[in-house]
């Protein structure tokens, strides 16, 4: 038994990492034309968004720097930059509502002819998720189990956007013709290889990759039906007096 929960620890060590990586890479793929290689022939960012998609990069490099601690045993220290990650977490919050209302009032939307006012519920919804996540694992930090999946699954719950902006890259219609169910099927996907990974190591799901995905994906019909309805408009239009 104890050989067998080393060799668990060892593979957690490497899939954490690896995962936290991987959203690295994805939020690069997705964000390296408008941001990170953003080229000089496009309008300059607003200092918002700049600051908006520095502090979401600091949160991804975060992640990458916590799980690594993990798996060089140096728990105490990533401990003690939990503080700081609550800062960063709550910080990447008010970012990404402020941003939301940023684009509703520049009537930024992905597709043409969509209502500013109904997008606005996609990025306000994330961050509804993302600090449900983010607060439920720091309630849970003193159990290892449930805190290290809850903060994996809220920074996966942010990458909607990211998403959004490579698949029309793919080439692949399909996909692009799924709108909002191709961009969150993608991030549930992430999830269930989270589960996956659960189920070949443990022989069982744990509750947060259960009810984390369900979250993300019932969030979808729910956003469509709240961003078009009345009061959510009327919600909208309060903030482009």
């Amino acid at each position: 038994m104890p050989r067998l929960i080393a060799a668990q620890a060892r593979y957690d060590r490497i899939f954490y990492t690896g995962m936290a990586v991987a959203i690295a890479a994805i939020a690069f793929a997705g964000f390296s034309p408008t941001f990170y290689a953003r080229a000089g022939t496009l309008p300059p960012l607003s200092r918002l968004l700049v600051i908006h998609g520095g502090v979401f990069t600091l949160w991804v490099l975060f992640l990458i720097l916590q799980t690594s601690l993990i798996a060089a045993r140096r728990r105490t220290l990533h401990m003690r930059l939990g503080v700081a990650g609550g800062m960063l977490g709550t910080a990447m919050a008010v970012l990404g509502i402020l941003a939301a209302i940023d684009a509703l009032r520049r009537g930024a939307t992905p597709l043409p002819g969509l209502d500013p006012r109904t997008f606005f519920i996609v990025p306000v919804a994330d961050v509804v998720l993302f600090a449900s996540f983010l607060g439920a694992g720091f309630y849970y930090r003193r159990s290892t189990e449930t805190h290290k999946r809850l903060m994996l699954v809220a920074t996966m719950s942010l990458l909607g956007a990211a998403f959004g902006r490579i698949i029309p890259r793919l080439g692949s219609e399909l996909l692009t013709r799924g709108g909002p169910i191709s961009v969150f099927g993608m991030v549930v996907g992430l999830v269930a290889v989270a589960a996956a990974y659960d189920l070949a190591t443990r022989r069982r799901v744990h509750h947060v990759y259960l009810w984390g995905g369900f979250a993300i994906a019932a969030s979808v019909p729910l956003r469509l039906a709240v961003g078009s309805s009345g009061p959510w408009q009327a919600f909208a239009d309060s903030f482009l007096r």
